[in-house]
């Protein structure tokens, strides 16, 4: 056998270099070999700048995969050895590359009603002519069905302006298409502009028909990819902004955090975004409504997390609104209130393609009638909140990231009851429901982000918690305000005169401080979460085949 021969041989000329170099110390480490190559599991390095992540995957025998500029990263496949040696290196981060799961939620067989357009104020600035205009989304998804109702406005200008693929499918037929069908129903719910269907009435699906689409391909036709598949497009919008004009960013996926927000890649992704000009939405999760289930990305204290609100298939009857029982809860690990507003995300009707997995999957849930899918989660809430950020860009196309935040912030309603108290706890529904026309002609400033410095963030020269803070004998949640003072009757009761109308800063942010007691004498930032016992650090690597996801199935709502 020619493998058994060369094993018995003498060392070829090339062995007996690799052996030299490694003596000599030019190689740390002899390469590894092709079956412990074979073995290893695909990671995010992350370090100072390339060549010192050059250098230290080239001592370990490693090889760069996929560069990720926008944290300063690469990828590779590390074995356990490669990986106990970069631990190692001075400067240099690993975390692992997560599998990604996209999942859809649950579906009902009941006819779809188009309330989300009027929910958040988008009917009204249609009649105004704000419809989204010459205000470009990105849709970081599992790719759009190309069809004229997606890709078309409604005056039958194309406004698909570019297409990036950073899943397997890059390259053949199938790339940038939507096998999965997530996408194209998030898509269409931000800017569709079919009128055909019946519930519509002559009236545009999306909440902004007219805004411009860039299409961003993460996930694949089963609803996978990993961390660097959505680094990686985040890079790609962030090298591309200027080009396309990108202003909105929808992100409606979600994985459990395995860190600080400031160390995972893509929280950081999206500060980088956030920090460029470009308003970042992600969903909460579909978690809820269990305390501190907010999901990555939402947990970046910077972007606009937003929870699902439902009409409880009763459109015209606001008595029996209210916040979607999976919808994810906060306060964040460091304590910052999420979500920070609601939209809605309840039985919200979009497009799919019938042959689609998701379709071919349930297609009882996919009718001729009508032509739409019918889905509910707080990524469709997410959808309606991208849709109305581009209404409110068109109408201020001067307003940066924090100032659309705060204007949302600032004219959302709280759900209250029949004493003028919140319904629900501020830790599920944030400031409230949004609403585009308010926001649009609001004048407030300076109320989003307070006391965050992004700069500083990204360099890893301060990190921030939230207002938040834990009763230590009832363990209920409460806020307190600049001054520490508690500002909630307790955890889950919320006035609404002093929460947004009375100019209180929901998410005044707190420079993190190591001698700081954040909760019953415990240090918050050595780890230790809300008393639950989970020690984070640095030095913790998440579990590999930790999944993350956009959707959990839901029971329509």
């Amino acid at each position: 056998m020619i493998g058994t021969t060369a094993m018995n041989s003498a060392p070829t000329v090339t062995q007996t270099i690799r052996r030299v170099l490694a003596l000599s110390g030019v190689l740390a480490m002899p390469l590894a070999s092709a079956e412990a190559a074979q073995a290893g599991k695909p990671f995010i390095i992350e370090g100072p700048n390339a060549s010192a992540l050059t250098q230290a995957l080239h001592k370990v025998g490693a090889s760069i995969q996929r560069e990720l500029p926008i944290i300063n990263a690469v990828t590779a496949n590390l074995t356990v050895r490669q990986v106990a040696a970069l631990k190692r290196s001075p400067g240099i981060s690993l975390f692992p590359d997560r599998r990604v799961e996209m999942m859809a939620s649950d579906m009902s067989n009941l006819p779809p009603d188009i309330y989300q357009r009027d929910f958040v104020g988008a009917t009204k600035l249609a009649a105004q002519g704000i419809d989204g205009t010459g205000v470009t989304v990105a849709v970081l998804d599992s790719g759009t069905w190309n069809i004229p109702r997606i890709i078309l406005n409604s005056n039958l200008k194309l406004r698909l302006l570019a297409q990036d693929d950073e899943t397997s499918t890059a390259g053949t037929s199938s790339a940038y298409q939507d096998g999965y069908g997530h996408g194209t129903h998030m898509t269409s719910i931000i800017l569709s502009s079919n009128t055909t269907s019946v519930p519509l009435n002559g009236q545009p699906q999306g909440i902004a028909p007219m805004a411009n689409l860039v299409n961003v391909k993460a996930f694949d036709s089963n609803g996978q990819g990993s961390y660097s598949n959505v680094v990686a497009g985040l890079n790609w919008i962030l090298k591309n902004q200027a080009a396309y004009n990108i202003r909105v960013v929808n992100l409606s996926f979600g994985a459990t955090p395995q860190s600080y927000y400031w160390n995972d890649p893509i929280d950081q992704a999206c500060m980088k975004l956030w920090q460029a000009g470009i308003v970042v939405v992600a969903s909460a999760g579909n978690s809820g409504p269990a305390d501190q289930t907010i999901n990555v990305p939402g947990n970046t204290p910077y972007v606009i997390t937003v929870g699902a609100y439902t009409d409880n298939w009763t459109p015209t009857v606001a008595s029996d609104d209210g916040i979607a029982s999976f919808s994810s809860a906060g306060p964040t690990i460091e304590g910052f209130i999420k979500p920070d507003v609601v939209a809605p995300g309840g039985h919200i009707a979009g497009l799919m393609n019938s042959s689609s997995l998701l379709a071919s999957k349930y297609p009882q849930f996919l009718t001729d009638t009508w032509g739409m899918y019918v889905m509910s989660g707080t990524s469709q809430a997410a959808a309606s909140t991208s849709g109305a950020v581009a209404l409110l860009l068109q109408a201020n196309p001067t307003l940066t990231p924090d100032q659309v935040k705060c204007k949302l912030l600032a004219t959302a309603s709280a759900g209250t009851n029949g004493s003028g108290l919140a319904s629900y706890s501020i830790f599920q529904q944030g400031a409230g429901l949004i609403n585009a026309l308010a926001a649009s002609q609001s004048t407030a400033s300076n109320c989003a982000n307070v006391g965050l410095n992004i700069a500083a963030d990204i360099a890893g020269t301060a990190h921030y918690g939230g207002p938040a803070r834990q009763d230590a004998t009832t363990g209920q949640y409460y806020v307190v305000d600049a001054s520490g003072k508690k500002v909630t009757s307790d955890g889950y009761i919320w006035n609404k005169t002093t929460a947004t109308n009375a100019g209180f800063v929901l998410n005044q942010g707190y420079v993190w401080n190591k001698s700081a007691t954040w909760n019953a004498g415990t240090l918050f930032n050595q780890g230790y979460v809300w008393n639950k016992g989970y020690v984070w650090n640095k030095s913790t690597l998440a579990p590999a085949s930790t999944p993350m996801a956009t959707e959990s199935w839901n029971a329509q709502q």
